[in-house]
């Protein structure tokens, strides 16, 4: 009898240790396949979930602490609702991050363009702020951040296919990647390709984010509207960094760094063929120090003010404060590598203008 019940303990205590032990393990990694996944799935390499919003879900109502990361495949994810990562049982760190990134990411020797996970939107625009109906015409989120601590890389963000602008005073919009926690920090967004058509599939504000350490790096913004914007937060902020970025044809503004404090860091950065470069918040009172890059070809170099339905006015060029090593030309534009085989395709040709920048999706 004592045998019998010693041999159950033993065997429960073994298959409880397996359970924690899969359990910890599938918490700590998830897979999508656009194409083999089901969300039915575990989420394991060998069992892959099919959306990146089953994995939002499985990611929020994760129970613990470390490190989680959330791979996705080659292949073409359509949201037709939010992706939101909001876990509230879930500790993450500086070192033990949220990561939702591509399986193969461009410093990998086996990496081309046609490689990049697609992230494209199309939830309807029915996002209410505060509660309240858009006045604008309505709008979307992407991916929403809502945690401290998260790193996205390797993607390939689209917006939305929807007629932006119908009628005056309306500008339908989508925001692919967006943080709104105020006092919410530490987000990277490393590695991304951002691509819009202002004709076909509007990419509104291709990263919107509030709160504390926004860095954005090694990221390139193809004719977007707006590329960052420093939106909203509880205290100026600190500790923000927009370096070895390519920004190409936006039609709106490259930087809007309306929350920034004064030691945001913009360095080796190329801007080529912008409408406006820089927009400050209404009130001037922030400068902002540039060093080592490249500004060419744009139409105004700062405003002020202005929102989803304009680019503010002509503010004081002074709050920027360029480096010798900045080169500013309002005329012009860069060679920029089209053949979509080359690995190198949408950055700037090799032994041209703003090359030695390294701006771009390379580490390396």
């Amino acid at each position: 009898m004592r045998t019998n019940i010693l041999l159950k303990t033993v065997v429960f205590v073994i298959l409880t240790a397996i359970h924690t032990i899969a359990f910890s393990q599938s918490a700590k990694e998830f897979y999508i396949n656009e194409i083999n996944g089901n969300d039915q799935n575990s989420g394991t390499k060998e069992q892959p979930l099919k959306t990146l919003n089953k994995a939002a879900d499985l990611v929020n109502k994760a129970n613990g602490k470390g490190a989680i990361t959330v791979y996705l495949s080659e292949g073409i994810y359509g949201l037709d609702a939010t992706a939101t990562f909001h876990p509230v049982n879930w500790h993450f760190t500086k070192e033990q991050r949220l990561t939702i990134r591509a399986e193969v990411l461009p410093d990998d020797a086996d990496w081309d363009p046609g490689k990049m996970p697609v992230i494209v939107s199309t939830m309807p625009l029915d996002f209410k702020p505060n509660g309240n109906n858009d006045p604008l015409g309505g709008t979307s989120y992407g991916i929403q951040i809502e945690t401290n601590h998260v790193t996205i890389q390797g993607l390939r963000v689209l917006g939305t296919p929807v007629h932006e602008r119908p009628k005056n005073g309306l500008v339908r919009r989508n925001y692919p990647i967006v943080r709104e926690g105020g006092n919410l920090d530490d987000l990277r967004i490393t590695q991304c390709l951002f691509l819009g058509d202002q004709h076909a599939i509007p990419n509104h504000v291709a990263i919107l984010a509030s709160g504390q350490g926004v860095v954005v790096d090694h990221c390139v913004f193809y004719q977007c509207k707006d590329a960052v914007v420093l939106w909203n937060s509880d205290e100026p902020a600190r500790n923000c960094e927009i370096h070895h970025n390519l920004f190409i044809d936006n039609y709106g503004a490259t930087v809007w760094s309306w929350s920034a404090a004064e030691d945001l860091k913009f360095y080796n950065n190329v801007a080529t063929g912008t409408n406006v470069f820089w927009i400050l918040n209404r009130d001037e009172k922030a400068s902002f120090s540039l060093s080592n890059s490249l500004i060419t070809g744009y139409n105004e170099l700062v405003n002020k003010g202005g929102g989803p339905a304009g680019l503010g006015e002509k503010a004081d060029p002074a709050k920027l404060k360029l480096g010798k090593d900045v080169i500013l030309k309002k005329e012009g534009n860069l060679q920029i590598e089209e053949d979509p085989t080359n690995r190198n395709y949408l950055h700037i040709v090799s032994g041209t203008a703003g090359a030695d920048l390294k701006a771009g999706l390379f580490n390396q």
